[in-house]
């Protein structure tokens, strides 16, 4: 499936109430922005019809959209859900475009310095961490794998599939979070690319300049949206794989693969456990947007099929380079010229890295920052798509004006937070976990207990009919309860829970564990009761 060339992907949607009253609007020459009351009915449901209020653009800012979503190759489409006879038929190359996708995905700069932090931040050995990267990776990938097998069967984007997991006003509050998750990846990604521009220039080249630089590519992207994101990914990984390897090969002779623990024995348990929470936060927050990708796919997609391309994506480049990471940290000790070079920052240690290349090797960390574009862009058009969904006014503004917006956002943060990488590193990743590990565990149990084993499918066309969705009461307050158990069992710079602390009297994060067991044992009974009193 080529998504450039699905007529869904450049046009507006036909079945869209709004879109459709949109189109009215234009015709009758109306200005302004009004609502008006609909009534929409749908095809699979012998319920009564919802009285919605969409919002509608009218007049000159309707035709402006209309010449911008005409450019060629730019996605119209917001939210709405993709029908099934708007699909394409998919082969052995469109489904092989699933692994390249989110392996192209994986191979990002911000991951290599997450790594790094194994040894750097936390003084892990070398087997200590890179046993830990691959569990950590292995678990976290198989998250954004389940999510995503929903994206081919609902044709719903995965805030909508919030909706079905946590309710109809529940999912805003996850929606806002992934906003700011999305934002965040994007600042870490600008910031990295920045200092590597910097570092390859001499720091004739502010990061500053360099942030600017790598958020306007990221918006471009994302602006454009998910047929300019399929194209980039199917080939990007192949430039991106090459620096890496031209980057092992040069700099492996300073590895220190009999690296051992550094510090007391009883902060080796906490060091650990925080290291894997911090590896395992980096990648499971793939999974509040892993379904976007995939809703133009057949609705037939064998989901044993989308789950295994995906994880096999997701691990194998994720893992390439936490190993990376954890190498390149475990020769600082011992290069005087890479520990002066991380003084500076981490695009220097990472030239550094190149050393001896010249001109070659700052090609190949040019095309290293260039991850930081490829890595984030995806997750950049999802928070647009995230923003849609918090409401009807926010879902009548075009895709593009809050990808723009999303642009413009990460580009003040990483400009202002550029000289606080590491802290940002240190505290937001494993923060951000701490949400999407209970929405998970919340959203599994839904489908496999409450779905699969009573053998009542969810129907996907109630997407934006909150009188047939959950009302979600008992997955707030399951939701809260993961919080609960995050809160005891985090361990940051700025707080450490009484349950992190029993870890070798210093703190070690098992927050994630302790939000996925209080949500997943709090849960079931709570819905169950909901369902008894409710039906829905």
């Amino acid at each position: 499936m080529n998504p450039i060339k699905h007529p869904g992907t450049t046009r507006l949607p036909q079945l869209d109430v709004e879109s459709q009253k949109q189109r009215e609007a234009k015709e009758n020459g109306e200005y302004e922005l009004v609502t008006k009351t609909d009534t929409v009915v749908t095809n699979q449901s012998s319920e009564s019809p919802t009285q919605i209020t969409p919002v509608i653009l009218k007049g000159r800012f309707a035709r402006w959209n209309d010449k911008i979503e005409g450019l060629a190759g730019l996605e119209a489409r917001g939210i709405t859900r993709v029908l099934p006879e708007e699909k394409h038929a998919a082969g052995i190359r469109q489904y092989l475009q699933m692994m390249l996708l989110w392996f192209s995905i994986s191979l990002f700069a911000a991951t290599i310095i997450a790594g790094s932090l194994g040894r750097l931040l936390f003084s892990l050995g070398w087997k200590d961490a890179v046993c830990i990267a691959i569990f950590a990776n292995g678990l976290a990938a198989a998250g954004a794998a389940y999510v995503s097998t929903f994206g081919p069967e609902s044709g719903n984007r995965t805030m909508i599939l919030g909706r079905y997991f946590v309710g109809y006003w529940p999912s805003k509050i996850t929606c806002i979070l992934q906003i700011i998750l999305s934002i965040g990846w994007g600042v870490i990604g600008c910031i990295i690319a920045g200092q590597m521009f910097s570092a390859i220039n001499g720091g004739g080249l502010s990061i500053a300049a360099g942030c600017v630089i790598s958020a306007l590519l990221i918006g471009g992207i994302a602006t454009f949206g998910i047929a300019c994101v399929h194209v980039v990914e199917r080939y990007a990984w192949i430039a991106l794989l090459f620096a890496i390897l031209v980057l092992v090969g040069n700099s492996a002779s300073n590895y220190n693969t009999s690296a051992s623990f550094v510090g007391e024995s009883g902060t080796l348990a906490t060091s650990r456990c925080s290291f894997f929470a911090l590896t395992f936060g980096n990648i499971v927050s793939f999974s509040s947007s892993s379904a976007d990708f995939y809703v133009y796919y057949p609705t037939d997609t064998p989901k044993w099929l989308t789950f295994a391309l995906t994880w096999t994506g997701v691990f194998s480049g994720a893992t390439t380079c936490t190993i990376v990471g954890i190498a390149i940290a475990t020769g600082v000790d011992s290069n005087p010229r890479w520990a002066s070079a991380y003084e500076i920052s981490s695009g220097a240690l990472l030239l550094e890295c190149y050393h001896g290349l010249g001109g070659f090797g700052s090609f190949c960390l040019v095309i290293l920052a260039l991850t930081s574009v490829t890595g984030n862009a995806p997750f950049s058009y999802s928070a647009a798509l995230a923003i849609q969904v918090l409401g009807r006014y926010a879902k009548a503004v075009p895709r593009w004006v809050w990808c723009v917006v999303i642009t413009i956002v990460e580009l003040v943060c990483s400009v202002a937070g550029r000289n606080h990488l590491f802290r940002i590193f240190e505290n937001f990743l494993p923060l951000m976990s701490y949400w999407v590990v209970p929405w998970l565990t919340i959203g599994v149990e839904e489908h496999l207990i409450f779905h699969k084993l009573r053998g009542v499918p969810f129907d996907w066309t109630a997407w934006e009919d909150r009188g047939r969705l959950p009302i979600g009461a008992a997955a707030l307050v399951a939701w809260l309860m993961g919080w609960v158990g995050a809160i005891i069992g985090m361990s940051q710079v700025w707080y450490t829970g009484p349950v992190a602390l029993k870890l070798g009297g210093f703190g070690g994060d098992i927050g994630a564990w302790l939000a996925i067991a209080f949500a997943g044992v709090v849960f079931p009974p709570l819905r169950y009761v909901e369902l008894r009193a409710v039906g829905r």
